[in-house]
């Protein structure tokens, strides 16, 4: 069993209940490579400050990358070091691709001789639980962590949703976002519009700026929001399904039967 991807689906279930807990991500060094040989280099790490190298490095399992044909590419050069870890993408084909994390994990609670118990690992990891285990309750958790680069032009292949937990399907391609203009993104669970879904949108340079600077919007009733791009910068977005309740004084967390996350790194451009 992995600690860390647990810790990955539980840290982006937070986020939209609190804005505040360290933050899984990856950032690319640039979002538009224009070159007959395109690189890019992708750092990733779990931070308190947003792309901040601060707290620990997120671990590469789990770690895919596709390309415009939707064929697998290898990332190179991969490092995990004590803060953060690095890789590089070499994009032979023009087009778009898609840098993600996803895991799949189990948060379950359970009573073991009067005491209160946490389980958090894998499916199948379940069945070791402790024999005398009573009044056991699973929530699954899906998560799903992005960012997006293209070579030489921009296109919309590796948008095409998978059908399987929070995926947001951008209308307006992210790596074509000026600041001051519209953008259009729909989000769906399991393949259908999430209608009413809250999201978030921070941007980098919290350390510097002094306050979060967080934009929270909802989509609509067909899952999608047009909406003004803030000024110029790296933001990352973050959505989760069901909404978090706040915890209760002296009250331990409701366990829900499912969560899915959503999180990806975007760039606004200047005008």
């Amino acid at each position: 069993m992995n600690p860390t991807k647990p810790l990955l689906a539980l840290t982006l279930a937070g986020f939209a209940l609190n804005a505040y807990a360290h933050k899984p991500w990856l950032l690319p060094s640039t979002t538009m490579v224009e070159s007959k040989d395109a690189w890019v280099t992708v750092d990733a790490a779990i931070s308190e400050d947003l792309f901040t190298i601060d707290h620990q490095p997120l671990k590469l399992d789990g770690l895919t990358v596709t390309g415009p044909d939707g064929a697998k590419v290898e990332p190179k050069n991969a490092v995990t070091g004590r803060l953060r870890s690095t890789f590089d993408v070499q994009m032979a084909k023009a087009g778009t691709y898609k840098v993600s994390v996803v895991s799949q994990n189990v948060l379950a609670s359970y009573k073991l001789n009067g005491e209160n118990k946490m389980f958090r690992g894998a499916e199948a990891d379940l069945k070791n639980l402790p024999a005398g285990a009573e009044d056991v309750k699973v929530s699954r958790t899906e998560s799903r962590l992005e960012t997006f680069v293209s070579a030489n032009k921009t296109d919309d292949a590796v948008f095409k949703p998978t059908g399987a937990g929070l995926e947001l399907v951008p209308v307006t391609h992210p790596n074509d976002m000026h600041a001051g203009e519209k953008a259009t993104w729909r989000f769906l669970l399991d393949g259908k519009p999430a209608a009413n879904q809250a999201f978030s949108l921070i941007p980098g340079g919290v350390r510097y700026r002094g306050t979060l600077g967080e934009i929270r919007q909802s989509t609509d009733a067909k899952g999608e929001i047009t909406f003004t791009l803030p000024e110029a910068g790296m933001y990352l977005v973050t959505s989760s399904w069901p909404a978090m309740a706040a915890p209760q004084p002296g009250q331990p967390r409701p366990v829900v039967p499912r969560r899915a996350s959503y999180a990806a790194t975007v760039e606004v451009l200047p005008q």
